[in-house]
């Protein structure tokens, strides 16, 4: 069955949410938002791109860090309203150079740094 980017179900702003995780480790990597242009260009060409609501452009992850997310697979959720990406990530994931985004602990009213900055 051919998949059609068309057939999720977006957001008021035609965006969906993308959870990316690393496809050996099962790790938690990050999330973004893709447009159906942006899953078609995900799809098409193996490396994850994303929509940036703040640049109103798509980014091709690791285009200009060179830390890549290379799609191993694409799963839609039951609801079709989210998406998890399955890749392999070289470096750091999260904009802050570190290799997730969730590397904050927050325990009660107690909040802890559970990722180092990649070196």
């Amino acid at each position: 069955m051919l998949f059609d980017p068309a057939s999720l179900r977006y957001d008021a702003n035609g965006l969906v949410p993308c959870i990316a995780q690393e496809a050996e480790t099962g790790e938690v990597l990050m999330m973004a938002w893709m447009n159906a242009e942006a899953v078609a260009r995900t799809l098409r060409s193996g490396r994850v791109t994303y929509w940036s609501r703040s640049r109103q452009a798509f980014w091709v992850k690791g285009e200009t860090s060179g830390h890549t997310q290379e799609l191993v697979d694409l799963r839609v959720d039951c609801d079709r309203d989210c998406l998890l990406a399955l890749v392999r990530q070289e470096g750091a994931a999260c904009h802050t150079n570190r290799r997730v985004c969730f590397y904050t602990s927050v325990m009660g009213e107690e909040t802890e740094l559970m990722a180092p900055l990649e070196g």
